[in-house]
């Protein structure tokens, strides 16, 4: 009798012990992802890694576009308060780009001057302590880049433009303006005329062509190819050389 008790206690605990082994490490596998999201909701990041801009290599540096083609017309919007913020946020009125972006653009305002069009840029680099801004203003990102990813503005990389007439210097008539967030402003956008179509494609197509994709919720808006390869800048526009 004394053996079988023996042997049944033994059975017993080893019972237990795998239940009381196994809830323990469930437990604490939820306390663990539970304290991981308390504390990235109490200390969120402030920003994403920034790089400082005086060591970067030649062909990353920025450049302005007007060194490269000044036949490309210039309409920076956020230099002035015509803009979405109806605020000033660039103290110049400059398009700096990656060189390579630059040179990329510039055949692309050569491509046009065969058909008697050119390029007018509205932005083009933007300073990540401008979109911080923009989304202190504006938390949305339907509308503004999250200053915690960046975007491919703040790495010289990305550019919003239309095309003009090179004959009177006025542009042609596109879906919308620039800055405008209405469903109108999209690419598929069902309703607008054939010139209006005609012409936004004409845009695609050809900065698609010197390797720019472009974005399907903003008509004016197109990212060059490699853009993630460039690091995200904060340089001020009239710091730049």
């Amino acid at each position: 009798m004394t053996r079988k008790l023996i042997l049944f206690i033994t059975v017993l605990l080893s019972i237990v012990g795998c239940h009381l082994t196994a809830i323990p490490s469930a437990e604490l596998q939820g306390n663990s992802n539970q304290a991981i999201a308390v504390e990235m909701a109490q200390n969120p990041p402030e920003s994403p890694p920034i790089q400082v801009y005086s060591p970067v290599q030649e062909r990353e540096k920025l450049v302005d576009i007007r060194d490269i083609n000044p036949n490309i017309k210039l309409d920076i919007r956020y230099a002035t308060t015509q803009n979405f913020l109806k605020r000033k946020l660039y103290s110049v009125p400059r398009c700096l780009l990656r060189a390579d972006v630059a040179q990329s653009l510039s055949k692309v305002q050569q491509d046009l001057e065969g058909m008697g069009l050119g390029l007018k840029v509205f932005d083009c680099y933007r300073p990540w302590s401008v979109t911080k801004q923009m989304w202190e203003i504006l938390p949305d990102n339907r509308y503004v880049a999250n200053p915690q990813r960046g975007s491919r503005h703040n790495r010289g990389a990305a550019v919003d433009l239309t095309l003009v007439d090179l004959r009177n210097g006025k542009e042609l008539e596109m879906p919308t303006d620039f800055d405008d967030f209405t469903d109108q402003a999209a690419r598929d956008y069902p309703h607008n005329s054939p010139q209006v179509r005609r012409n936004s494609d004409l845009l695609e197509y050809k900065m698609k062509q010197y390797g720019f994709s472009s974005l399907i919720t903003e008509w004016w808006h197109f990212d060059a190819v490699g853009w993630n390869q460039y690091s995200l800048l904060d340089v001020q526009l009239d710091r730049v050389p």
